[in-house]
């Protein structure tokens, strides 16, 4: 059914697109050939993984697909637009006005380069995010601490060791306090991707480097994945939380499992479990893969809540749609009761759509501040 519902773009293409074009039939034919393969990226990225998640192709492979399945998508929503527009003609004038050729040439062209400019920005080493924020509570000793966001990493073919290697040294030069990763760290199996992780064990930070699982870690071996990552010198915060101290100031960091673990035999996330022991007085910081929970988290007295899971929407528009799906949260800083919630657009992607328009990828860090 996948696969079916990943095809109908094509089809809109095929028939509103391509058919009507002044071309001959053996040229029509070849290029709906081509672009019906590119619909079926996922199906192609099953056959060599047994995963849709997961490409087990060159590199240059996967970009072509990401840029022609994205060029689909987008050329079917344009090709809408213009028989939406032709259908108020039709109810105003009585008669449905075909685009002319040149029209679609247009259309065609500006959805191949836009697919093109989203994917060239979705695959890059993301700049720097630099962000403050004023914690109720936070001791003088923890104003000015640093905290570096990476999420969404979904180390693969689209990802690989040299981008890893280059985003760690990107993040070890931005001397933070701490570094924390909220999720989604693979696609693919722990044997298919050991060597293009293995980077992140040059990771640095004062305060060591914490992380919790998202929910692509569950689509492949989990056990297996985050025992390798504590093997690396993170800790992997699972329902537990941590206490970072300066002098006789604490600073809690606290984090949960993704959503679905409980449905993969791992324990589900438990925020009460997570607190349990906490320093009362000292502020929480969350870490938690998806952000629909939020209210939950600030109900608790978490200060901060850090996430990822969303990648910004990846296309301005479509980010609405994402937003409904995680209870409004979808990119930036939200204020959640009492509560903080940063949502961050993700260091990464996964391959499966890589495409950013309008939402970029970010190299997170996040300067504390007491409230003043």
């Amino acid at each position: 059914m996948f696969h079916l519902v990943t095809g109908l773009p094509w089809l809109v293409v095929l028939v509103r697109f391509i058919l009507p074009l002044p071309w001959p039939w053996t040229l029509k034919a070849v290029v709906a050939v081509v672009l019906l393969i590119a619909s079926q990226y996922h199906y192609v990225s099953r056959l060599s993984s047994g995963s849709v998640f997961a490409p087990e192709f060159p590199r240059p492979l996967v970009i072509a697909f990401n840029v022609l399945f994205g060029a689909i998508v987008l050329l079917a929503v344009f090709q809408i637009a213009l028989d939406a527009g032709a259908l108020v003609g039709l109810v105003f004038t009585g008669y449905f006005s075909e685009p002319a050729a040149e029209v679609r040439y247009a259309a065609g062209i500006a959805a191949l380069a836009l697919s093109s400019f989203g994917v060239s920005r979705a695959i890059i080493v993301p700049p720097l995010k630099d962000i403050e924020i004023s914690i109720p509570g936070l001791a003088a000793a923890f104003d000015g601490y640093r905290i570096v966001q990476l999420t969404d990493l979904h180390i693969s073919r689209l990802f690989p060791a040299a981008w890893t290697g280059s985003m760690v040294a990107k993040a070890n030069a931005l001397d933070a306090d701490l570094i924390v990763i909220t999720g989604d760290f693979i696609d693919g199996s722990l044997e298919h991707r050991r060597a293009d992780v293995e980077p992140l064990r040059g990771l640095s930070a004062r305060d060591g480097i914490y992380a919790i699982s998202g929910n692509h870690e569950y689509f492949f071996d989990a056990g297996a994945f985050l025992d390798h990552f504590e093997a690396m010198d993170m800790r992997l915060l699972s329902n537990s939380h941590a206490v970072i101290e300066r002098g006789s100031d604490k600073l809690v960091i606290a984090g949960l499992p993704d959503r679905s673990a409980g449905r993969n035999g791992f324990p589900a996330p438990d925020l009460e479990a997570a607190l349990q022991g906490a320093p009362d007085a000292a502020p929480v910081i969350l870490l938690d893969h998806q952000p629909m929970m939020a209210q939950q988290a600030s109900a608790s007295g978490v200060a901060l809540q850090l996430s990822g899971h969303t990648h910004g929407g990846m296309i301005r528009g479509m980010d609405r749609l994402l937003a409904r799906a995680n209870n409004g949260f979808v990119s930036g800083l939200y204020q959640v009761g009492s509560m903080q919630l940063y949502v961050n657009n993700g260091t990464a992607l996964w391959p499966g759509f890589a495409l950013r328009l309008g939402r970029p990828a970010e190299l997170t860090r996040i300067t504390l501040r007491q409230t003043r």
